[in-house]
């Protein structure tokens, strides 16, 4: 066997209250006790338990124990729901296959139809919603806003302008070869 002494907190006084009667005030004494373990509960041999709550009694470890707790209530209720969710769809299908199967020839050309008709709506407000993004941009750059991506409009814009430039420049010296070639090989006229 042997002894250990382990420090307490202090016991909190009994009556008084705090005020001006008379009960309470000076120090607080501290006491200490002797506790006596047996061998196999020193080294590890005790219950797993008892060691765990121990753990999780010291000081700085209950946001530990929140957090343990937590997890462990929420991963059961995750796991309860996920199985009524699986039971309640197995059910549903061997209660209504039946239904599903004999209806078929019904259901399937109106889920083509409606989904026809939901994909034409929805790519329909898609050009629609494209549409009113360019004009508002088209507004802006010809307003002189300078709406993103502009520099490049201009870029372009300059280029494309510059290259027929080029092109115009090379048809007149072109041209103008063609002409006095033309009277090389046609004097009169």
């Amino acid at each position: 066997m042997s002894t250990q002494q382990s420090p307490q907190r202090p016991a909190r006084p009994t009556g008084g209250g705090g005020g001006g009667g008379g009960g309470g005030g000076g120090a607080m004494p501290t006491t200490t006790t002797t506790t006596t373990t047996t061998g196999s509960n020193t080294h590890g041999g005790g219950s797993a338990g008892a060691t765990f709550l121990r753990k999780l009694q010291a000081p700085g470890n209950s946001h530990q124990l929140v957090g343990i707790l937590t997890l462990v209530v929420s991963g059961g209720i995750l796991l309860v729901m996920t199985g009524m969710t699986l039971t309640a769809t197995v059910l549903g299908m061997i209660f209504f296959a039946p239904l599903i199967v004999i209806t078929a020839p019904i259901w399937v050309p109106v889920g083509v139809v409606v989904f026809l008709v939901v994909a034409g709506v929805l790519s329909m407000c898609g050009m629609v919603v494209g549409a009113l993004a360019v004009g508002s941009w088209v507004y802006k750059y010809v307003r002189g806003w300078r709406p993103p991506g502009s520099d490049r409009v201009d870029y372009a814009r300059s280029r494309i302008a510059d290259t027929a430039s080029h092109v115009k420049d090379y048809a007149r010296e072109y041209g103008g070869y063609l002409q006095s070639r033309v009277k090389d090989a046609a004097p009169s006229a």
